[in-house]
């Protein structure tokens, strides 16, 4: 009976042992991490991809499609359910609106990072499927050397000053920048998260004005004085400064009202093939280490955590100090954003009448 009873007590450990172990996180640190749609370029991915390597040196990163857009990340892992080869991608990196779509349709798979609790809970899924990664925020990136006084708020667009040289980041009719810009600056103009029908009146009158010129803005065209006003997340005009160095000389404004906030997530596919990998991936994000990387030049993006990091106070202060202040930034639910996609979509044409196209 003793002996029984020690072979019992021994089993008990035995499995209180390999539950703890499997609580401790990830386990693999050597083989394969399939990433997707991560262009160095980006809120500083390739700094990001740098480090991990450096991390793990024993896994290797293999980085497909770098320049896809948050669709083409959906329709890999769709195309790849039963592929466990290096086009199947791990995680992905989405729009806000992806995350809730893929969960439905049982792309994604739940796991939740050591730091979850310091993410804010109206940016991730309770279940663990998804989670806010980084936002920006709207801002205008100005050549100063072409608009010496630059513009504050969404109001002063509207100055006869600024003729033909206001520009958005896209086609609102199909861009989701361009269409959240529409949106941010109806909150600024008397609309709300639940009707964004004051932005189409906005640029009505933006375009009426002569101010707003009908071509999606990049830095090419901001540094040539084309579109000296372009419209973008705070993060690719922090990047663009950097950029110009100095030629030409530039501003980045966070408008005074109508401070909108659009975020990204991560999740990690259903049918990831490198599963512990992808687990120690999203550590590494979400790891103090990993948010600053994002935070920090060229990367210029708001971390998800980074209420909880500036508490604790491990944000340096000539980091800090980089940013300007997006105090009072919004964040739209999916179905706000989803409703004012709608809207705006369906009715640019009727009510604005710009027909916004690529420069030629």
């Amino acid at each position: 009976m003793r002996t029984k009873k020690i072979g019992y007590q021994l089993f008990a450990l035995l499995v209180i042992m390999a539950t703890l172990l499997s609580a401790c996180g990830p386990k693999a640190a050597s083989g394969q991490l399939n990433v997707i749609a991560l262009p160095h370029d980006w809120c500083n991915y390739g700094g990001m991809i740098d480090a991990f390597k450096a991390k793990y040196p024993a896994i290797t990163v293999n980085e497909l499609n770098p320049d896809a857009g948050s669709g083409d990340e959906i329709e890999a892992i769709k195309a790849n359910k039963d592929n466990k080869g290096p086009q199947a991608p791990d995680v992905i990196d989405v729009g806000f609106a992806f995350g809730t779509s893929a969960k439905a349709e049982g792309l994604i798979q739940p796991y939740k990072v050591s730091t979850w609790d310091s993410i804010p809970a109206d940016a991730k899924d309770p279940e663990g499927y998804w989670y806010g990664d980084y936002y920006g925020v709207l801002a205008f990136l100005v050549n100063t050397d072409v608009v010496t006084d630059v513009p504050q708020d969404w109001a002063d667009l509207l100055d006869p000053k600024y003729n033909g040289q206001i520009a958005m980041s896209g086609d609102p009719r199909t861009s989701n920048q361009a269409i959240q810009t529409v949106f941010a600056a109806g909150l600024a103009n008397g609309g709300s998260l639940d009707n964004a029908q004051a932005g189409l009146d906005f640029f009505a009158q933006v375009n009426s004005a002569g101010n707003l010129v009908p071509l999606i803005a990049n830095n090419g065209l901001v540094a040539k004085g084309e579109t000296p006003i372009r419209i973008t997340w705070d993060y690719n005009a922090l990047a663009a400064v950097d950029s110009f160095a100095g030629n030409p000389a530039a501003a980045v404004v966070v408008p005074a009202t109508g401070r909108f906030a659009g975020v990204y997530v991560q999740a990690i596919s259903a049918y990831a093939p490198n599963l512990e990998n992808a687990k120690l991936w999203m550590e590494f994000l979400y790891s103090d280490e990993g948010q600053l990387i994002w935070l920090s030049p060229p990367g210029y993006c708001h971390p998800i955590r980074q209420p909880d990091m500036e508490a604790r106070g491990v944000i340096p202060a000539d980091l800090l100090a980089k940013l300007p202040s997006i105090e009072g930034a919004v964040f739209p639910s999916l179905a706000q954003l989803d409703a004012a996609k709608i809207l705006i979509t369906e009715n640019w044409d009727a009510v604005v009448g710009a027909d916004v196209q690529a420069a030629p």
